[in-house]
C-alpha cells in the first residue's frame, strides 16, 4: 500500500530524518539582520549619511532587534515591538534606506508564521502608524535628509504586508507537512500492522495443515502399528500389511509436510510443486483412512475454488481422523459430498464400535479446527452425536457453480 510521492521539502534526507523548514529562519535570522545593519550603517556613516557618530550606544541600538530575534519563538511579541522600535529610532539618524528595516520585518514573519495572524497585523499596523506619525506628522522636528519620499513610505507599507503575507504562507506549509508527516505515519503503522496481521494468518494456516497432515497419518499410524503388534506371532501376512501401511502413511506424510513447507518459499525459488490437495483425492483420503469408508457423492461435481476445494479436503480428513480415534475399533464411516447450486455440504458419519460411546468423541481442538476453518471461508460446521454414531455437517459456500 503506497501513497502520493512526499514534496520535496518532506522528503527524508540521508540521515533517514524528516528536512525541516522552519517558520523562521532561525539564529541564521538574528546573524544576517545583525550583520546588514551594522555594515550597511557603516557603510552610510562613511558616505556621510548618517548624521550622529557611531558611538557604542548606537551600535547598541542597532544591535537590539537582532538580539530581540533570538528569543521571537518565546516571545514574539516583544521581539517584534523591539527590533521595530530600535529601527525606528535609528531611521531618525540617517538617510532613508531599507537596511534598518530587516530585523522588523524577519520579527514580524515569523509572528505570522507562528499562527498570530491578529497580533502581526496589530503590531504592522501600529509600526506604520508610528513611522507615518513620525516621519510625516512630526516632519518639522527632524533632520530634512531623514525624511522619507513617497515612494520610501509606499515601500515600508509593502514590506510590512509582504512579511505577514509570507508568514501565513510558511504557517500553511508547515500545517501541511505534519499533515502529510501524521498521514504517512498512520499509513505505515497500517502497513505494518495488516503485516503483521498477515503474517499471523499465515502462521494459523500453516500450523493447521500441519496439524492435519501430522494428525491424520499419526493417526492411522498407530492403528496400524496396534494391528501389526497384534497380529505379529499369530498372522504374520496380516502384520506385514500394517507395516505397509505404515510405510505408506508415513511417506505421504512427508511428502504432504514437504508440501506445506514449500509454501513459505519464494515464487521464484525452485521448489517442487505437489499435487494440489482438493475432493479429486477424495478416494485416495478414503483408502487410506484405516477403517471401511463408503462415499456418497450427489448434485452436478465442479470445479470448486481452490480454498474451498482444500478446505473440504482438510475438513473430510480431519474427522475421519477423529472416527479413527473416538470410535473403537471395528467402526465404520460415511462420507457424503453434496454439490448445491452455491455451496457444498459434507456430512461424515461414522457409527461405535464395541463399548465406545458418544463421550469418547466430544468435540475438541479437531472440531474446533473444522470449525474455524469453515468459517473463514464464510461457512458453517455442526457436530454431535446421532443414533449409534456421530455426525460433522459442514456447509461450504461456493459462489456461482462452474
Amino acid at each position: 500500500m503506497h501513497g502520493p510521492p512526499l514534496p520535496p521539502w518532506a522528503r527524508e534526507n540521508r540521515t533517514g530524518r524528516y528536512r525541516r523548514h522552519r517558520n523562521d529562519p532561525g539564529v541564521g535570522g538574528a546573524v544576517s539582520a545583525a550583520l546588514f545593519q551594522l555594515i550597511g550603517a557603516k557603510s552610510l556613516a562613511g558616505e556621510g549619511r548618517v548624521f550622529v557618530e557611531l558611538s557604542p550606544w548606537v551600535w547598541a541600538l542597532l544591535l537590539a532587534g537582532p538580539v530581540a530575534l533570538l528569543v521571537r519563538r518565546r516571545y514574539p511579541v516583544a521581539a517584534f515591538a523591539v527590533a521595530a522600535a530600535a529601527s525606528l529610532v535609528f531611521a531618525t539618524m540617517a538617510e532613508p534606506h531599507w537596511f534598518w528595516a530587516v530585523a522588523p520585518v524577519i520579527g514580524l514573519f515569523h509572528l505570522a508564521a507562528c499562527g498570530r495572524r491578529t497580533a502581526a497585523i496589530a503590531g504592522a499596523g501600529t509600526a506604520y502608524g508610528t513611522y507615518l506619525l513620525i516621519f510625516w506628522g512630526l516632519r518639522g522636528h527632524l533632520d530634512e535628509r531623514a525624511l522619507p519620499g513617497v515612494r520610501e513610505t509606499v515601500l515600508v507599507g509593502i514590506a510590512l504586508t509582504a512579511a505577514i503575507f509570507l508568514g501565513g504562507i510558511a504557517k500553511i506549509k508547515r500545517e501541511q507537512m505534519a499533515q502529510l508527516m501524521k498521514v504517512r505515519a498512520e499509513r505505515e503503522r497500517a502497513e505494518e500492522e495488516q503485516q503483521r496481521r498477515q503474517a499471523s494468518e499465515e502462521r494459523l494456516r500453516i500450523a493447521r495443515e500441519l496439524h492435519d497432515v501430522i494428525g491424520h497419518h499419526l493417526s492411522l499410524i498407530n492403528v496400524q502399528a496396534g494391528v501389526g503388534l497384534h497380529l505379529m506371532d499369530r498372522e504374520p501376512e496380516q502384520a506385514r500389511e500394517a507395516l505397509s501401511a505404515i510405510k505408506t502413511a508415513s511417506s505421504e506424510a512427508l511428502r504432504e509436510v514437504r508440501a506445506v513447507l514449500g509454501a513459505l518459499r519464494t515464487e521464484d525459488e525452485a521448489a517442487p510443486r505437489q499435487p494440489a490437495l482438493g475432493l479429486s483425492r477424495l478416494d485416495e483420503l478414503t483408502a487410506d483412512a484405516g477403517l471401511p469408508v463408503e462415499t456418497v457423492t450427489t448434485g452436478e461435481v465442479r470445479v470448486l475454488p481452490a480454498e474451498v476445494d482444500r478446505a473440504a479436503y482438510r475438513i473430510v480428513q480431519e474427522a475421519l481422523t477423529n472416527v479413527r480415534r473416538h470410535a473403537g475399533p471395528g467402526a465404520t464411516a460415511s462420507v457424503g459430498v453434496d454439490y448445491l447450486p452455491t455451496a457444498l455440504h459434507l456430512a461424515v458419519r461414522n457409527t461405535f464400535a464395541g463399548d465406545a460411546g458418544a463421550g469418547d468423541a466430544a468435540p475438541g481442538t479437531g472440531i474446533a479446527g473444522m470449525r474455524a476453518r469453515a468459517q473463514s471461508l464464510g461457512g458453517t460446521l455442526e457436530a454431535g452425536p446421532v443414533d449409534g454414531g456421530f455426525l460433522v455437517s459442514v456447509l461450504l459456500p461456493t459462489g456461482e457453480g462452474k
